[in-house]
């Protein structure tokens, strides 16, 4: 399995379960310890490795306890502490990472919730861990830009000097990032002033502001659809062609493939949801085995490109409801109604089940 699909597999199991973890030791044991084992890398079983409820005195505080230490080579070198899984992460969450930083040899500490993973070191001041994160991230929409960095902290690849010396441009750029998000949504007065200035030639009064603040998170929400539509439509050209299809055997199943790549539209949407079943179905085989293609009446999902496997349907084309279809043994479909595209972690055990049938 490629790191990322390792990343995707712990997201979709933490995508799936999240609504039933409700305590910080059940966050530990359905999140935190798989991130540790499969993103990581390390044995959390063996002590030599991962050491939970780690202890150090500090200062006049004594026996308090961080919730995992990672070590190599006899030496602490990763601290994480653990917030249930419900619960934002917040500053002051970090106290006793703070503490413990100073007094064990760890450059790196991590505070999660199972779902956000906020990655720290001491930037700012030598032995004194930093008040912001250089990285964060947030397995409910995983960044893979940031995931070979992440791969550095693995057990099998670890580059502390490396991450260390990328971790300043890591921090800003994502704090840019982040910023940009919150302009795009939400945006500040100097924000809108900044772009109406550019296409209006008055005074920025109140009355101009309440004007052109909905223009400007409008026009932001539109470029970024412009920009994800240029490279579907750039990614997708070369994937619908009819020509690609396997011969019919007749069945229902290549009586709809005749609209393939006639006039068919795929929607964001129907991404979305082919992103979620690859996730899912990636904790069974490579993700280079899944494949999709889209007609008139569903988008179908198969393994290894072949419509005599399917994994899953996305009849995502009405107007009102929407459904997911999975199948059993005999390939016979059942549709589950959605009411967005996360609901189809709630079908994952049939998704995956659809893919054993393949492999037995």
């Amino acid at each position: 399995m490629e790191y990322s699909e390792k990343v995707a597999s712990v997201a979709a199991k933490v995508q799936q379960q999240l609504g039933v973890i409700q305590t910080e030791e059940a966050t530990k044991n359905a999140f935190v310890m798989p991130f540790i084992s499969t993103v990581l890398g390390y044995d959390v079983f063996d002590p030599q490795e991962v050491i939970p409820e780690f202890t150090a005195d500090v200062g006049v505080k004594k026996n308090e306890k961080v919730d995992y230490a990672i070590i190599r080579d006899g030496e602490v070198r990763i601290l994480i502490e653990c917030k249930k899984a419900s619960e934002p992460l917040a500053v002051d969450h970090a106290s006793q990472l703070y503490r413990y930083f100073t007094v064990t040899n760890a450059r790196i500490a991590i505070l999660t919730n199972g779902v956000t993973y906020q990655f720290y070191t001491d930037l700012d001041s030598s032995n004194r861990m930093d008040k912001k994160p250089f990285l964060v991230l947030d397995l409910n929409d995983v960044d893979e830009s940031l995931l070979p960095e992440l791969r550095k902290l693995t057990k099998d690849a670890f580059d502390l000097d490396s991450v260390i010396n990328a971790a300043e441009r890591l921090k800003y750029i994502g704090e840019i990032k982040r910023t940009l998000v919150s302009q795009f949504h939400d945006p500040e007065d100097e924000w809108v002033k900044f772009f109406a200035s550019r296409v209006y030639d008055g005074s920025f009064t109140k009355k101009v502001r309440e004007q052109f603040a909905p223009l400007v998170r409008e026009a932001a929400s539109q470029f970024l659809n412009d920009q994800v539509n240029d490279r579907l439509k750039s990614a997708l050209d070369s994937r619908f062609s009819y020509s690609d299809r396997e011969p019919s055997n007749g069945n229902e199943e290549e009586t709809d493939d005749a609209s393939y790549g006639t006039g068919v539209e795929t929607t964001l949407e129907e991404l979305e949801g082919y992103r979620i079943v690859k996730a899912i179905a990636c904790s069974e085989v490579s993700s280079q085995r899944i494949a999709h293609r889209d007609s008139k009446t569903y988008f179908a999902i198969f393994l290894d490109d072949n419509n005599r496997k399917p994994i899953a349907r996305l009849h995502f084309n009405g107007k009102s409801k929407k459904y997911v279809g999975t199948f059993d043994s005999a390939k016979n479909e059942t549709r589950h109604l959605l009411n967005s595209p996360d609901d189809i972690y709630l079908h994952a055990e049939e998704i995956r089940g659809a893919v054993r049938n393949y492999l037995d």
